[in-house]
């Protein structure tokens, strides 16, 4: 499922509210004053314009910290190559096993041999306690989780929102109740009833309210 392509480039972006470049950036990498950059979220770069399964859910991450902290992607890099490697997984952000048992403890040895600033930490240690920093932590609430493998991610801020994107539905675009939010939002841009729109989709009018809510919210960021 990681290695499924999903998206294009540009609706990845979207959907992550990320500038199309930036995107491009963490996943290919490129040429800066004359100094080559790797990709971040790549191993290398392939020049595909599509997005993974894998690479969306990562990149989810990279952004929750570039916003809450503005960390240096030289040391994100580094991070997601040494992650790599000792989990043996391509996509090691996308993973469960970093953020639950044994995997914590990994995570805070490598943190701890590549000098990480605290801002980009995923573990640190609580009253003798391994516990997830408060942007892993938000990440791990955004994942449904199937075994070590994310099936769903909640693209919406509001934690209680039941929107979700889902690989295996609706071409992994945001969805809630089987309907995609875009649908949603159209019939009642329209000049449907919420009720009414409810009803043709077979969801509740609190779905249709959160629909809205979602795609109102991620017009206003565009």
């Amino acid at each position: 499922m990681l290695d499924r392509e999903m998206f294009g480039h540009q609706t990845a972006a979207r959907l992550l509210r990320v500038h199309p470049s930036t995107l491009w950036w963490w996943l290919e990498g490129g040429a800066r004053r004359g100094k080559v950059y790797r990709p971040v979220i790549r191993p290398e770069p392939t020049g595909s314009k599509s997005v993974t399964w894998g690479e969306f859910v990562e990149a989810g991450l990279l952004r929750q910290y570039r916003r809450e902290h503005d960390v240096k992607l030289s040391e994100v890099r580094g991070f997601i190559d040494a992650a790599r490697q000792q989990l043996g997984v391509a996509y090691p952000l996308a993973h469960h096993r970093p953020f639950v048992g044994p995997g914590r403890l990994l995570m805070l040895e490598l943190q701890d041999e590549l000098g990480l600033s605290p801002d980009l930490c995923l573990v640190a240690v609580a009253s003798g306690q391994l516990v997830l920093t408060g942007p892993a932590q938000e990440f791990l609430a955004r994942v449904e989780w199937d075994e070590d493998v994310p099936e769903a991610w909640r693209p919406h801020d509001d934690e209680l929102s039941p929107v979700r994107m889902r690989p295996s539905q609706r071409f992994g675009l945001p969805s809630i109740g089987g309907v995609r939010t875009e649908v949603l939002w159209e019939q009642v841009e329209a000049g449907a009833d919420v009720d009414e729109v409810a009803e043709d989709f077979s969801v509740s009018p609190a779905d249709v309210r959160w629909a809205l809510s979602y795609e109102n919210s991620a017009r206003a960021a565009a």
